[in-house]
């Protein structure tokens, strides 16, 4: 017969009698009463207010113009000449008259806005070739799956980049001419370069790998251009070299997509080294001239520039400020409402009515 197992029963299972198993520890439990609650509410509400008021100054320093050149202007002929697919390699040019009410001062970053276009939706996001914007040859040649059906055109040639997020890339070329009162303009001068993420620009896009006897059009070679672009890949800043391929800073812009429908990414910055520009940009008499190639009509979409100057806090948004003043006004009221009771009942209800 074997032997009776030790240490079995109840007993055993028995958590030690120490104090941490059997719960002994000292511990501090704080007594809530009005002296110490109805301060804590005052001094939040106050918090909270003044935080408010700190953003809402910074944000009213902040300088925003808004121009919607969708239809404007003389744009009319070619916000619908854009409807047709077939009219899509045709060009047309028009410009919008805008005056800037006061000096934006200091730097100053042009934009592009688009509205109702939603670049979050699931497919369209997953709609991409990660590896291949990191150069890699296999595929070039080869895109993923996820880029149908914007991965092959109708010869079986490989899209780079492929996929629906670069095919509806933003092509629209804007330049913006100062009116002078002598009747004479003078083209705002903008840094195109530099605009984008550094991470962006130095690890998440990168061009095949070339040499000096190895030209960047080799590179590309058996691939063809997306099906909306008018030029292939590794020509898109004509004046440039460097600035072609995966690594062109509009497409890095354009491929970070926006979290809601409308939205706005950077096209330029105010170059404040020429010109009436030192200063940032003066107040007066505005022509937009567009090369105008992005349709909207399809999504019932805006088209804009965005002009704004930015602070520490960012551009101008209003949404925190008045969150935080809002909170304070709620807190306010919660505080007065539990202090009125307070008064009336009384410590421990000892006001209270029976």
């Amino acid at each position: 017969m074997g032997k009776k197992q030790a240490g079995t029963g109840p007993l055993s299972r028995r958590p030690d009698n120490s104090a941490f198993k059997q719960q002994r520890l000292p511990a501090w439990s704080p007594s809530l009463t009005a002296n110490t609650v109805l301060p804590t509410f005052y001094i939040l509400s106050l918090v909270c207010l003044l935080l408010g008021i700190w953003l809402l100054i910074t944000v009213e320093n902040t300088h925003e113009l808004k121009v919607d050149y969708t239809n404007a202007g003389t744009c009319e002929e070619c916000f619908n000449l854009r409807k047709s697919p077939n009219d899509s390699t045709t060009a047309c040019t028009c410009t919008v008259s805008f005056h800037v009410p006061t000096t934006f001062p200091g730097d100053v970053f042009f934009y592009y806005g688009l509205r109702n276009f939603h670049q979050n939706l699931r497919r369209y996001m997953d709609s991409r070739d990660d590896a291949q914007m990191v150069g890699r040859k296999n595929n070039l040649k080869t895109p993923s799956s996820y880029c149908a059906p914007f991965d092959y055109d109708a010869d079986r040639n490989p899209i780079a980049p492929c996929g629906a997020v670069a095919n509806s890339m933003f092509n629209d070329s804007l330049t913006v001419m100062y009116n002078l009162m002598d009747g004479s303009k003078i083209q705002v001068p903008l840094y195109r370069k530099g605009i984008a993420w550094y991470t962006d620009k130095n690890v998440k896009f990168r061009n095949p790998s070339t040499n000096n006897t190895f030209p960047l059009q080799q590179a590309f070679e058996g691939t063809t251009r997306p099906l909306y672009w008018q030029r292939p890949v590794y020509e898109l800043d004509d004046t440039d070299s460097n600035n072609n391929g995966f690594i062109n800073d509009d497409l890095i812009v354009w491929m970070r997509e926006a979290a809601f429908p409308n939205f706005k990414k950077l096209y330029g910055v105010l170059n404040r080294a020429q010109g009436p520009f030192t200063e940032g940009l003066p107040a007066g008499n505005y022509t937009l001239s567009i090369n105008y190639n992005f349709p909207v009509e399809p999504f019932r979409g805006r088209k804009e520039l965005v002009i704004s100057t930015v602070t520490w806090f960012g551009g101008q948004n209003y949404f925190l400020p008045i969150a935080y003043l809002v909170t304070s006004g709620l807190i306010l009221v919660m505080a007065v409402v539990l202090t009125t009771v307070y008064v009336k009942v009384g410590k421990r209800g000892k006001n209270m009515e029976e």
